[in-house]
């Protein structure tokens, strides 16, 4: 179980796809679905379509275009948020999740969700999961223009969320965006070992990590945030 100091914690910074929702989906769209999209538009072979996607993807991946709605849509000529829904039954929330997010709330924890999910992608993800009803504030970066990668992204959510980075946890499946958050001073920081259902879990090092948030409800529970 990860030791994390749950009597310091005030603030919960949570990441989502891989986080709180099952990666697969989006894993799913954006290495076999839409190279087959792409394919059926062009008349070229999917593998070559996904070679070419995987290698778009690396050039901008952390970048804000990488997450970016409107940007695919401009490239590709597609209409993106439609694409999705034709494999939005994928959607899911890990099982772990709402166990996890109601034992932060019970406990009188700040929970702000923090996503380099475009809107569009945020929109239909709570459509599905209802996330918005357990968490208290739903962020996606766009609004900032800059990602988690970015230190700049850390200096304008404190800047409107007033959180205090040494009574914060932030959650993420990415541990180059856990890396920026470390810089930025977020003193508990926690890496998701199985942000893909349908993959291995990872081992990770230089961080702690979890595989079910259910082993952590007890601790949880047993330090409220007490009033000030």
């Amino acid at each position: 179980m990860p030791n994390l100091a749950w009597d310091q914690i005030e603030t919960v910074l949570l990441d989502m796809d891989g986080t709180l929702l099952d990666l697969h989906f989006d894993n799913h769209f954006w290495i076999e679905h839409l190279p087959k999209k792409i394919a059926e538009k062009t008349g070229k072979p999917v593998a070559e379509c996904r070679a070419d996607m995987l290698a778009h993807y690396e050039r901008v991946m952390g970048q804000i275009e990488w997450y970016c709605l409107d940007y695919w849509a401009d490239y590709l000529d597609m209409d993106i948020v439609a694409a999705k829904r034709e494999v939005e039954h994928l959607i899911a929330m890990r099982d772990d999740t709402l166990p996890f997010l109601d034992a932060l709330r019970d406990t009188g924890r700040q929970v702000i969700l923090v996503t380099n999910a475009h809107p569009g992608s945020l929109s239909l993800k709570v459509e599905h999961t209802k996330l918005d009803s357990h968490i208290d504030t739903l962020v996606s970066t766009h609004v900032y223009g800059v990602t988690k990668e970015s230190q700049l992204l850390w200096q304008k959510l404190q800047a409107d969320y007033n959180f205090d980075p040494a009574k914060t946890l932030f959650v993420d499946d990415s541990l180059t965006i856990l890396t920026a958050a470390q810089t930025y001073g977020i003193a508990h920081l926690l890496a998701v070992e199985n942000p893909d259902s349908k993959l291995p879990t990872r081992e990770i090092e230089g961080f702690e990590s979890v595989s079910d948030y259910r082993d952590l409800l007890e601790v949880i529970r047993a330090n409220p945030v007490t009033a000030a």
